[in-house]
Formats: structure tokens, C-alpha cells, sequence
């Protein structure tokens, strides 16, 4: 090998390892729902390249509502599955949409976009 064969190898082995810190094991933030005077359990979430908090903690047997801002127009982000609840949801661009549901069991419970990129988790307690 010369010169320019172990750089690119260190390089893309580099990026390899980045990508794998980035998906698998960069910390997440974790967010408790809020209760309102109704008794709804409210999340806001931030969508800008990945899901913030991407962690959500709520109760089971009472209704929730995350309220999904998209705050970006890529085409990854347009789209939200939440296919344990039979949820698929279109985002629109700089604006929040509301997603209610009622979990009825505990358990850990995945929401991804479209394209399954960017993910979260609902921790059903």
C-alpha cells in the first residue's frame, strides 16, 4: 500500500466509526410528559435532523399529545410512524401537529420517519 491507499482506508474507517457513534451510541435526551389541568399528558418535540427530546416517558391508561414542531424542510423529516398505534402522520414545515393517542399497555415503543432514519422512543410506563 502507498501513502494514498492508508489515508483513504484511515479516513473511511474515521467516518465508519462516526457514523456508527452517531446512530448507535451518542447520548439521547429523555422527556417526561407534563400534565395538563385536562389531564392530557403533553411532549413537545423538536424535529430538526433527528427527534429532540427523542426519548419520551409517559404513563399508560392516559391520553397523550406530542406535539411535533418540524423545523426544517428536509424530506427525511415529512413524515412520522408511530406503527404500534397505527399512527402515520405527515409533518408540514415550521409548524407543530398535534398527535394524540391513548396508550393502553407499558412497554417501549418506537416513532421513526418515513424513510425508518431518524427514530425515537415512547416509554410507556
Amino acid at each position: 500500500m502507498d501513502t494514498s491507499q492508508i489515508i483513504v482506508t484511515l479516513v473511511g474507517v474515521g467516518l465508519l466509526a462516526f457514523v456508527g457513534w452517531f446512530f448507535f451510541l451518542a447520548p439521547h435526551r429523555v422527556a417526561a410528559a407534563v400534565s395538563s389541568s385536562a389531564g392530557v399528558q403533553q411532549v413537545d418535540i423538536v424535529v430538526k435532523g433527528g427527534y429532540s427530546p427523542n426519548v419520551i416517558e409517559v404513563e399508560h391508561g392516559k391520553p397523550v399529545q406530542l406535539n411535533f414542531y418540524r423545523d426544517e424542510e428536509g424530506t427525511c423529516s415529512e413524515e412520522l410512524l408511530l406503527p404500534d398505534f397505527n399512527i402515520r402522520r405527515d409533518l408540514a414545515p415550521f409548524k407543530t401537529t398535534a398527535i394524540e393517542f391513548l396508550p393502553k399497555q407499558a412497554g417501549t415503543f418506537e416513532f421513526t420517519c418515513g424513510m425508518h432514519m431518524l427514530r425515537g422512543s415512547l416509554v410507556v410506563k
